[in-house]
C-alpha cells in the first residue's frame, strides 16, 4: 500500500494528501424510499451520494435489509469508504446510520449525513460538525441514535414558495425546472466536497456557492 496518495483533479479546490494507516468513512445520505420521492427536495441526500458513488466508480447499490439501507463500499485513495441510503422513511433514518456505523465499527466523527436543508437557499452549501437540527426529521432521528458529533453537508432547498406552503408539503415537492436546471451542478460540488473528504480534508464550517 502506497504511503501517500494524491486526491486527482476533482472540482476546483485543492489538492489533499492521506497518510498513514487506512480509514473508514461512512457518508450518509437522506431521503425517503420509493420512486414517488423520487426528485423531491427532500432526496436531495439520495441524489448527491448517487452522483458521488457515479463519479467514483462504486458497483451496484446492495439493500441490506439487516441494516435497514442501500449500501456501498470502496476504498477512494487511502479510505475505505461506505455509502448509506436509509431505506427507513425519513423519521427513522437513525435506525440505519446506527446499524450499519455499528457493524462497521465507525467512529462518531468519521460518519458524515447530506440532507436537506430549508433554512438555506438552493444554491448554497453549507458543512459542519454538529448542531441542532433545524426541525429536519431525519436529522433529529440520526441525533437520537448517534448524538449530535457527527458531520453535515446541508443542501440548500430554500426559501418556501409561496411562503405559506407547509413546510412538510414543500420538501415533498420536485424541484422546479430552474433547480432541476442546476441540480448538476448541485450534485457536483456536493460529490467534491466529498470526494476531498475522502482523500484527508478536514470537515470544516463552510459555506459553498455552486450558481
Amino acid at each position: 500500500m502506497a504511503l501517500f496518495v494524491k486526491r486527482p483533479e476533482y472540482g476546483s479546490r485543492i489538492n489533499f494528501t492521506t497518510y498513514g494507516k487506512q480509514k473508514t468513512l461512512l457518508f450518509v445520505g437522506l431521503g425517503n424510499p420509493g420512486a414517488e420521492y423520487d426528485g423531491t427536495r427532500h432526496n436531495v441526500g439520495f441524489m448527491c451520494l448517487d452522483e458521488f458513488a457515479r463519479k467514483n466508480d462504486f458497483e451496484s447499490w446492495v439493500n441490506k435489509t439487516d441494516m435497514k439501507c442501500a449500501s456501498a463500499v470502496k476504498t477512494v485513495g487511502e479510505t475505505r469508504v461506505v455509502l448509506c441510503k436509509p431505506q427507513t422513511y425519513m423519521n427513522l433514518s437513525g435506525e440505519a446510520v446506527q446499524a450499519i456505523a455499528h457493524f462497521y465499527k465507525i467512529a462518531l466523527e468519521d460518519i458524515v449525513v447530506i440532507h436537506d436543508e430549508l433554512d438555506v437557499n438552493f444554491g448554497q452549501i453549507r458543512t459542519r460538525t454538529g448542531g441542532s437540527s433545524a426541525g429536519h426529521n431525519g436529522i433529529k432521528s440520526v441525533t437520537k441514535y448517534l448524538g449530535e458529533g457527527y458531520g453535515r453537508v446541508r443542501v440548500g432547498i430554500g426559501p418556501k414558495k409561496p411562503e405559506q406552503i407547509d413546510s412538510a408539503d414543500f420538501v415533498l415537492q420536485k424541484f422546479n425546472k430552474t433547480e432541476q436546471e442546476d441540480l448538476p451542478k448541485l450534485t457536483r460540488e456536493v460529490s467534491a466536497i466529498l470526494s476531498e473528504l475522502a482523500y484527508g480534508a478536514p470537515l470544516a464550517p463552510e459555506t459553498r456557492s455552486f450558481l
